[in-house]
């Protein structure tokens, strides 16, 4: 009884996997068209396709085995003319067999909520202090050294793009990448305001004050994944203000990209090279280009990480961090934490854990 509760419970997403299965089927019946094949961009849409299919399906073909051989178990057990040692087998293989089941329907799980992020291994993330004066640049900088300590602890690469410094050693903004396995699947929801309130250092009277910054994580797309037409794009040169020496105030080393069809823009000056400028400018507007197409076909297609993560907007409130209570508070689950300290010097695990495990039941419901 206790099987057949679980199996009807599971019954929506079988459906689905049976659907999976026979597009995968499908696909490969496309790959062998002789048509086809003569077709490379139809065959590495297909490819790409089926490599992200084929864990998935894997995994159930491999399951539907395992209860064929349950059911095969089951019945010698349930037989009472069978001699009891090959009744006792059965009954050590049903307990073999449900939980090699239980471990195949949770990869199956895992594959069906991470085959989409899982082979994103690099992002970019922008930090920018928004109210709240120089505390906010204050706190954009511990978010930014919180991050930094989160992927150092993961043995990720980081690599600084863009900053501007605030006059108490706070940052303005700061652009940097993360380079490493599963960091997008990791940092994906960090996107958005996040608030702090504590005393700032300026504060005489011990007031607690609340400040904000805005937090953006996208994907940094492979060449394959986005192809930018260069007429599209508008390249303004000029010269960079602010230190730096002659070289700079004589130089025109400043990039300034306008992606007309979108209207982002990207300006990078941090160095004196016009060509590394140019370079950097690039892979971010590769990569606030890829996230805008993202968003519009999320919008359009599903609401499930809209439902943890909001709509994407950098004014949409997800997390406090609370310093006079020791206490982080997200509030796309309702989870509080008393271990601000330990979340501010890198340690995300828990916090993150419990985003993706809410995200993880979402998108399994919405199947």
């Amino acid at each position: 009884m206790e099987r057949e509760n679980r199996d009807n419970k599971d019954a929506p997403l079988f459906r689905k996997l049976a659907e999976l299965e026979d597009r995968y089927s499908h696909i490969c019946r496309q790959l062998a068209d002789p048509q086809i094949a003569a077709d490379p961009a139809k065959v590495l849409e297909l490819t790409r396709a089926q490599g992200g299919l084929k864990a998935v399906v894997g995994n159930w073909r491999q399951y539907k085995q395992i209860l064929e051989g349950l059911d095969d178990a089951e019945r010698l057990l349930a037989d009472t003319a069978v001699e009891e040692d090959f009744r006792a087998l059965a009954s050590e293989e049903v307990g073999r067999l449900e939980e090699k089941k239980r471990a195949v329907l949770d990869r199956i799980k895992d594959a069906l909520v991470s085959s989409e992020e899982a082979p994103v291994d690099s992002v970019i993330m922008e930090i920018r202090a928004g109210t709240g004066g120089e505390e906010a640049a204050l706190f954009a900088r511990d978010l930014y050294n919180m991050y930094i300590k989160y992927a150092q602890s993961r043995r990720w690469k980081i690599e600084q793009i863009s900053f501007a410094a605030a006059e108490m050693g706070g940052f303005r903004e700061v652009i940097f990448s993360i380079k490493g396995p599963r960091v997008w699947s990791d940092l994906a929801y960090e996107s958005g305001a996040h608030r702090v309130q504590r005393v700032p250092r300026t504060e005489s009277q011990g007031r607690i004050h609340t400040s904000a910054a805005t937090v953006a994580v996208m994907p940094e797309p492979r060449r394959i994944d986005i192809e930018i037409v260069p007429s599209d794009v508008v390249e303004h040169v000029s010269r960079a203000g602010g230190p730096g020496g002659q070289n700079v105030n004589k130089v025109s080393s400043a990039i300034r990209l306008e992606h007309l069809p979108t209207g982002i823009t990207v300006s990078m000056r941090d160095e004196k090279s016009q060509h590394k400028n140019r370079d950097k400018a690039w892979r971010i507007l590769k990569s606030r280009i890829y996230e805008h197409h993202r968003s519009r076909q999320r919008a359009r297609e599903d609401s499930r990480r809209r439902s943890l993560i909001g709509t994407g907007d950098r004014s949409e409130k997800i997390r406090t961090y609370n310093f006079p209570q020791n206490r982080v508070t997200d509030h796309r689950i309702n989870l509080s934490l008393y271990n601000l300290e330990k979340i501010m010097m890198g340690e995300l695990d828990e916090l993150i854990a419990a985003l993706k495990d809410y995200d993880r039941r979402q998108i399994l419901e919405n199947l």
